[in-house]
């Protein structure tokens, strides 16, 4: 059984339902990105890079501590004092730097979940970011990616949507590949046809519009979709965006980026999924101290990025249907290297937060003697990525049909990560690059 693309609008209908969203967002008292669904939009921020998860969630007692300890000796960060690490359960911390996030932890809104990530380990960034997007760890031969996958096989989201999916940031990641319908914008301002006078535009338009209409090809359907997008940005993302709740967003990556989807989200045009990649988390030298240097920057500059998105969305009544997972391609290694920073290492932390959210600490954590680590230098992974964003697709989302989604990935159970009715996953025999399903 093949399935058709639910996500190819015409160019009149395209346009005409961008204005009638616009038009009944003025008066519905409901978003109508939700009331399109009856499940929660995902974001998925990405830090790449493979960010220290023993420096963002350190222990903080019992045997693991003492390790940690003579392991960092530069780098650990400190139980007391200038920059002590902040309290979690009493067993962990989190970095000071992610003080912006500590109130939704503490209201319940936020989790950890413990040493995620592959069972077939890698360490090149390039190959571990294929495998997490692609959802098919270990094979790299895959023509779409499990957002994508998602998207294509959820059977509650409405035949057509204006814009599926965003990515925040200047190119479209590989977990939306094989997207068509992809938006992908870094700066609104500079999402334009073309410049010029504005007769000179429209001549303009009207011979891309009719070369795109000539075919139906992937590539005429592509440059119809561009126009799209731009019709929808250029009419609804104008001047200054003013954030709801108090929430401010700094002027740096991860400002820029969470402010973006912001934005787009409350235009409530029927975004499902929203993509934000931040860079610079391969640490390699100069980590910096828990009070200051580079890492001590990025967690900040995402902690304080993430909070304002959610204070923002929350604010506008969006954020009761949003779902954020933050993710990174592995950890680092337990010992500091010689130059003060860590090397590539194996296991590491995953966020995921939201109103719908049963926060706190979850997952196992594996311990740090040494014959607790993998290959004797790494934290070892007790949870497959894919159980913690399997439990968001079935129960936030709505989509059970994890073979689909994660071929070859038949061992979900739920960790109580968050809300919603735990159905029976539909696992699938249609390996990546099939043209079909079998359903069981």
């Amino acid at each position: 059984m093949t399935r058709s693309n639910p996500f190819a609008p015409t160019r009149r209908s395209f346009v005409k339902g961008a204005f009638a969203t616009a038009a009944a967002a003025a008066v519905s008292p409901r978003p109508l990105w939700a009331s399109a669904t009856d499940h929660d939009a995902l974001v998925v921020v990405f830090l790449r890079g493979g960010m220290d998860g023993l420096t963002l969630v350190p222990p903080v007692s019992g045997p693991d501590r003492t390790i940690y300890e003579n392991a960092r000796p530069s780098l650990g960060v400190p139980l007391s004092g200038a920059g002590a690490a902040l309290s979690l359960d009493g067993g962990f911390g989190l970095h000071p730097a992610a003080e912006p996030l500590m109130p939704f932890y503490n209201t319940g809104r936020l989790a950890v979940i413990h040493a995620t990530g592959m069972h077939n380990p890698t360490r090149s960034h390039f190959e571990a970011q294929d495998y997490i997007e692609l959802g098919t760890p270990g094979l790299k031969s895959v023509g779409s990616g499990w957002l994508h996958r998602h998207l294509a096989s959820a059977a509650n989201l409405p035949p057509e949507i204006l814009i599926p999916a965003m990515a925040a940031g200047n190119m479209q990641p590989n977990s939306l590949l094989g997207s068509g319908e992809t938006l992908t914008l870094d700066d609104p301002e500079f999402f334009t046809f073309s410049t010029g006078p504005k007769l000179w535009v429209e001549e303009q338009r009207v011979v891309m519009e009719q070369i795109y209409g000539l075919e139906t090809s992937l590539v005429n359907a592509a440059g119809l979709q561009s126009m799209n997008a731009v019709d929808i940005v250029a009419t609804h993302v104008t001047g200054a965006y003013s954030p709801a709740g108090g929430a401010v967003y700094g002027p740096d990556e991860a400002g820029s980026r969470f402010q973006l989807a912001a934005q787009m989200l409350s235009l409530q045009l029927g975004i499902q999924v929203v993509t934000i990649d931040l860079g610079g988390w391969d640490t390699h030298e100069n980590q910096g101290s828990n009070t200051g240097g580079a890492f001590s920057g990025l967690v900040g500059s995402f902690s304080s990025g993430l909070a304002a998105f959610m204070t923002d969305m929350e604010a506008r009544g969006i954020g009761e249907r949003l779902t954020v997972v933050v993710m990174t391609e592995f950890g680092r290694r337990l010992q500091e290297n010689g130059d003060e920073g860590t090397d590539h290492g194996h296991a590491v932390p995953m966020l995921v937060m939201g109103s719908q959210v049963n926060g706190g600490l979850h997952g196992s954590f594996p311990g740090l003697e040494p014959e607790q680590l993998f290959e004797g230098v790494d934290l070892e992974v007790t949870t497959d990525y894919r159980r913690v964003l399997s439990e968001i697709l079935i129960k936030r989302l709505g989509n059970r049909r994890i073979g689909e989604i994660f071929p070859d990935y038949t061992d979900y159970s739920a960790l109580g990560v968050v809300q919603g009715a735990d159905l029976p996953p539909i696992y699938s025999d249609v390996r990546p690059g099939g043209t079909g399903r079998v359903t069981p």
